[in-house]
């Protein structure tokens, strides 16, 4: 299993700024490594993130998406103590799911 996301939920107002730092290699399948082989492509797929269990961002993702990607989003209506999870799924079929409470 992949290293935990780095999950990050600050009330703001009426709304919460959620920052997330996801470790993953993100390979686009059309580098070649010291042999010369081509590397296989190796991505995050599909993202999603739930605020106290109902879904608010759902996103597809390809091979063009950076090395341990970003990602910032805002939700509307959360306050603090609410719970933000953030879940991904990579083209392999591996998956992740970290969540964090809005400070």
């Amino acid at each position: 299993m992949a290293d935990p996301m780095r999950i990050r939920a600050q009330a703001q107002g009426g709304n919460a700024v959620v920052r997330v730092l996801m470790s993953h290699e993100m390979e686009t399948g059309q580098r070649k490594d010291a042999a010369g082989k081509t590397i296989p492509a190796w991505h995050i797929a599909e993202v999603t993130a739930t605020h106290n269990g109902r879904k608010v961002l759902s996103a597809e993702w390809g091979p063009a998406v950076a090395k341990n990607p970003f990602l910032q989003f805002t939700v509307r209506g959360a306050k603090a103590g609410d719970k933000i999870a953030v879940s991904w799924k990579d083209n392999r079929g591996d998956t992740r799911t970290d969540e964090a409470v809005v400070a």
